[in-house]
C-alpha cells in the first residue's frame, strides 16, 4: 500500500485530496495546524470524517514546529508528500504578512528538508496562480517569467518555487509546483468568493463585488483539482539528459528533476456572470454592492492547462453551474440555511 503524507487535510482541498486518495486504497497521514484563520469547526469536522477510515491517521501540529514535522514524517515513513498547508488568503496578507513567512517559508522549508531526508518519490507542493502577478498575457502558461507578485502571499509561493526548484537540484528530489485557480466546492474554505456570496445572500444581506463586477476568474472545481493532483503523483519529473530538449510547451527544469504545472478549468469567467448562476441556483436576487479594487487584487486569471493534459491525459471541465449547484447543496445541508 503505497503511503502518501499530505500537509493540509484539515483544510478545503487537503481534505478532498485525502478522501480521493483514501478511496482509491493509499494509506494517508495528514499533517495540520486546525489554526483559527477561519472557521477551526469545520477543520474538525472534516478531520473527523477522514478518521472514519482505518488507513487515515493525524497529527495536529504547525508547520513551523520542525520537530513537530520530522517526527510525523519520520514515523510515518511516505513514498510521496502532498504539501498543500499555508497561509492562504490574498487579503489577509496586507494585515498580518508575518504569518505568511512563518507558514509558507519556514514551515515548507520543513517540509523540504524531511522531504530530502527521506528520499521521497515524489515531492508535490501547492503553488497559485497568485505568482503570475501583474502579468497580462493570457491564458498564463508555466514557461513564461513570473517575477511581478503583488501581495506577500503571492511573493512567499513564488519563494516556495525557487526553493523547491534549489532542492530538487541539489538533492535529486523529484518535485512538481501545482499552480491553482480560484478552486471552489463542497466543504470549501469561509473567506472564499462562492461561500461568502452564498452566505451573505442567504441572510439577506448585500454583497460585496469588487471592481464593479469587472474581474475575471478561472474557476476550478475542486474534484476536478483534486484528479489532477492524484494523476501528478504519477508523472515525477526525471533529470533531462545534456543533449535531451525540454519537450515544447514543457516547464521541466534543464537542471533539475522539477516542473511548475497549471491546474485550471482553462475558461475565464466573469464575477458578474458567476454571481447571476449563484442567484439562479438559491433563486434570490442578491443586493449588489460594487466597489473598487482591493490592493493586491488582479482583474483577470485564466490558465493553459495543455500541460496537465500532455502529462496527465486529463483536463478539468466542470461547468460553473454544476458546481455551484453542488456547493449550494452541501451548504444548506450543512448549515441548515
Amino acid at each position: 500500500m503505497k503511503k502518501v503524507f499530505i500537509t493540509g487535510t484539515a483544510g478545503f482541498i487537503g481534505f478532498h485530496l485525502a478522501q480521493h486518495l483514501l478511496k482509491e486504497g493509499f494509506a494517508v497521514h495528514g499533517f495540520d495546524g486546525i489554526t483559527d484563520y477561519y472557521d477551526v469547526r469545520l477543520k474538525q469536522r472534516r478531520h473527523q470524517m477522514l478518521l472514519q477510515n482505518a488507513h487515515f491517521k493525524a497529527t495536529q501540529a504547525m508547520l513551523e514546529d520542525k520537530n513537530a514535522v520530522d517526527r510525523a514524517i519520520d514515523e510515518f515513513a511516505p513514498d510521496v508528500i502532498v504539501h498543500l498547508a499555508a497561509q492562504a488568503g490574498v487579503r489577509y496578507s496586507l494585515e498580518n504578512p508575518r504569518a505568511y513567512l512563518d507558514a509558507n517559508v519556514i514551515g515548507t522549508f520543513n517540509v523540504m528538508d524531511a522531504a530530502k531526508r527521506h528520499e521521497v518519490e515524489h515531492l508535490l507542493m501547492a503553488s497559485t496562480s497568485s505568482v503570475y502577478g501583474a502579468n497580462t498575457e493570457m491564458p498564463f502558461v508555466e514557461t513564461e517569467k513570473a517575477d511581478t507578485q503583488l501581495t506577500i502571499y503571492a511573493a512567499t509561493k513564488k519563494a516556495n518555487e525557487s526553493m523547491a526548484h534549489a532542492y530538487a537540484h541539489l538533492y535529486d528530489l523529484p518535485t512538481t509546483m501545482f499552480r491553482f485557480f480560484t478552486v471552489y466546492g463542497p466543504w470549501g474554505r469561509p473567506d472564499l468568493a462562492l461561500f461568502k456570496f452564498v452566505d451573505t445572500i442567504l441572510e439577506g444581506r448585500p454583497i460585496d463585488i469588487y471592481n464593479h463586477g469587472d474581474m475575471y476568474r478561472d474557476f476550478t472545481y475542486v474534484d476536478d483539482l483534486v484528479h489532477g493532483i492524484r494523476l501528478l503523483i504519477d508523472a515525477a519529473p526525471k533529470w533531462l539528459e545534456p543533449s535531451e530538449p525540454i519537450p515544447e510547451g514543457d516547464s521541466i527544469s534543464p537542471v533539475a528533476p522539477y516542473r511548475v504545472v497549471n491546474i485550471g478549468n482553462s475558461q475565464k469567467v466573469r464575477l458578474l456572470d458567476f454571481v447571476d448562476v449563484i442567484e439562479a441556483e438559491l433563486g434570490i436576487k442578491a443586493n449588489r454592492n460594487y466597489m473598487d479594487m482591493q490592493p493586491g487584487d488582479v482583474p483577470a486569471t485564466w490558465a493553459n492547462a495543455d500541460l496537465l493534459q500532455q502529462l496527465t491525459g486529463y483536463k478539468p471541465q466542470t461547468d460553473i453551474r454544476d458546481g455551484i449547484a453542488k456547493f449550494v447543496t452541501w451548504f444548506r445541508d450543512y448549515y441548515g440555511k
